[in-house]
């Protein structure tokens, strides 16, 4: 597993649970842990300030998307696992920071701060941007852009009340799903670049408590939810914070996650629900409903016409350079107690995917209150 697989962990974590419980949820009480800075944590920080850590990170992804190139792109190909040399200044940093400011300036200057122009926008994955217009594109038989974040209201479209209480009433029930109070689920895990699956433990309880662990070879990735706070661990040579406690975006992603898994409390997890035009996933014909958290994360949901089932989920986590998307695809659902739960399903984020295959689900188990705390170093050794 490499720098870039680790992400998946957090991007999954939250949704990779989600339809295995219909569980109320309340937050914990007491203080959140404050997330370290960036520009605190790292030397050599001169635009990106005042940033999370986790969002600082992710900004690198938008980066190596929008530009269609890898980390040392820009960090000297020396750095090899020295952290500290990926500080190294260099001429392609000293653009990028002019880039940055160039694309402030024109969102400050000429849309009053809204972010409309952010790297993919003239990017487009090449390094860089076209200036003569391609022939190609415009008279051969090009791919179809994909559909814009925000989706236009379908006039006349099923209502989210009912294609939500056909996802309840598919999964078994909402009478049913209630009855479940925590899950406890093993399987594999596989990277975009990984050569081989790994163990995978998945915890959940109620209310709003989760865990996912996977066992590599050099350590374990793990992240964890206790209802407020969530934290990710990695071994320190797969990423410079070992033991990092989210924010912004990502953490409103995992609270909008934690609420999803619980599929009874669906239409209160998020707000202005709206339903677009019907559309295909994997050939299959879904209605598309999407709504927006108390944080403001957006999130866009897929069900299967037929079988009312949740077959994707796609997130969008706001941040200083752009909107970072997120895409969980379900798959294999099976029956585990009268409850139909996905066993198998697909991430894709900005630096590639994984994949998550269950093979052993137990419901309604004691969990220790432990598995659910902040993960220490010998977790990420």
């Amino acid at each position: 597993m490499t720098r870039g697989s680790s992400h998946t962990v957090v991007a999954v974590a939250g949704a990779a649970i989600v339809s295995l419980a219909a569980i109320a949820w309340a937050g914990q009480t007491g203080p959140a842990e404050r997330p370290p800075m960036a520009d605190t944590t790292f030397t050599n920080v001169q635009v990106l300030k005042g940033i999370p850590v986790n969002e600082f990170m992710e900004s690198m992804g938008i980066f190596t998307a929008s530009l269609g190139v890898g980390c040392d792109y820009c960090h000297v190909s020396e750095a090899g696992g020295s952290w500290a040399r990926y500080a190294d200044d260099n001429a392609k940093k000293r653009t990028a920071r002019r880039m940055l400011l160039m694309m402030s300036a024109i969102n400050r200057d000429s849309f009053g701060g809204r972010q409309v122009v952010t790297c993919y926008t003239c990017h487009r994955g090449g390094n860089r941007p076209k200036v003569t217009p391609s022939l190609a594109a415009l008279y051969g038989a090009s791919s179809p852009e994909e559909a814009n974040d925000v989706i236009a209201p379908a006039p006349g479209a099923t209502s989210a009340d009912a294609v939500l209480d056909k996802y309840i009433r598919a999964l078994g029930g909402a009478e049913r799903l209630a009855g479940l109070t925590s899950v406890a689920a093993k399987g594999t895990y596989k990277g975009y670049d990984d050569t081989e699956k790994y163990p995978l433990e998945v915890f959940a309880k109620a209310p709003g408590q989760r865990t996912t662990i996977v066992h590599a070879r050099d350590g374990n990735r793990t992240t964890t939810y206790d209802g407020r706070t969530a934290w990710t661990a990695a071994p320190s040579t797969e990423r410079p914070v070992p033991v990092l406690a989210l924010a912004g975006g990502d953490l409103d992603g995992v609270k909008l996650d934690a609420e999803l898994s619980f599929p009874a409390r669906m239409k209160m997890a998020l707000r202005n629900w709206r339903v677009g035009f019907r559309t295909t996933v994997e050939d299959r014909d879904v209605e598309v409903v999407q709504g927006t958290s108390a944080g403001g994360t957006l999130a866009t949901l897929y069900f299967d016409v037929q079988s009312g089932l949740l077959v994707r989920l796609v997130r969008y986590a706001d941040s200083r350079v752009g909107r970072i998307p997120t895409q969980i695809d379900f798959s294999d659902y099976r029956d585990v107690s009268g409850v139909k739960m996905p066993f198998r399903w697909m991430s894709t984020w900005l630096d590639g995917r994984s994949t998550i295959e269950l093979t052993d689900v137990k419901v309604n188990v004691p969990i220790a209150p432990v598995t659910f705390g902040k993960p220490g170093l010998a977790n990420a050794k």
